[in-house]
């Protein structure tokens, strides 16, 4: 099930689907109300969520939470 980008907190880690892509992140921060500062769990970068969905959300959008 697709999570909307207020359900994310802190210190959880997230799996995104968008456009054919997949990231997996944890969130630092809460910057605003619909954006995030996250760390990529496999490069390490720190980015904003907002980064990933700028173009838009495709058909295949998914986002739901690492257990």
């Amino acid at each position: 099930m697709t999570l909307s980008f207020d359900n994310l907190r802190v210190g959880k880690k997230y799996h995104l689907y968008n456009y054919g892509e997949t990231s997996e992140f944890e969130v630092l921060e809460r910057l605003r109300e619909d954006d995030y500062k996250v760390r990529d769990l496999v490069s390490m970068d720190i980015y904003r969520l907002s980064d990933l969905v700028k173009y838009g959300m495709s058909d295949d959008f998914d986002i739901a939470e690492i257990e």
